[in-house]
């Protein structure tokens, strides 16, 4: 089978080597079509914003950077079943489970915690999927228009828990809103 007679898409197209006339050679016709089209472009509205003094809308269904969540009482609420990674489809996340010990009660809400908590945010496609997939509510995708900070290194851009778990004072904050 020559490769003139398959085609891998399905869409062949057959390519003529005719002689073209004195016009067509001049390509006076494809720059003029060239210009309208130019001229057409530049009496339009701009897409182009200025980003830092300007912001377009966001979308209302928006997922900004991930948060691991803490209880009303300050505790973390992952307790590393590690559904969350399962239903990643980028493989961003990555944890590694311990057992509380007796004085780190008011620290952690159940018998297991994550020790280490990771996402490599250069892997995830902020699906939210792994939102979803955890039955303690203990990751959330936040409606806060902060985006990830630039970096020059690779490693920067996994997140540990340093930068993941909400912070003691926002945990406070939202439990007395709560009770209110």
């Amino acid at each position: 089978m020559s490769l003139d007679t398959y085609s891998f898409s399905g869409r062949k197209k057959q390519v003529s080597n005719k002689k073209l006339t004195w016009l067509e050679s001049i390509y006076l016709v494809a720059i003029a079509k060239g210009m309208w089209v130019t001229l057409k472009h530049m009496f339009r509205k701009k897409v182009t914003i200025s980003y830092p003094e300007q912001t377009r809308p966001f979308s209302p269904v928006y997922r900004g950077l991930h948060m691991l969540m803490r209880d009303d009482e300050g505790r973390e609420r992952c307790t590393a079943c590690g559904l969350c990674a399962l239903s990643c489809p980028a493989e961003a996340i990555s944890m590694t489970a311990a057992e509380r010990k007796p004085e780190e009660k008011h620290l952690y809400r159940e018998e297991k915690y994550a020790s280490i908590y990771e996402i490599n945010m250069l892997r995830c496609i902020f699906c939210g999927l792994c939102e979803e997939a955890c039955p303690k509510q203990a990751i959330y995708l936040t409606k806060s228009k902060v985006f990830a900070k630039s970096n020059s290194t690779r490693e920067s851009f996994i997140f540990g828990k340093e930068e993941l778990v909400m912070p003691l004072e926002m945990a406070i904050q939202n439990s007395k809103q709560n009770q209110a």
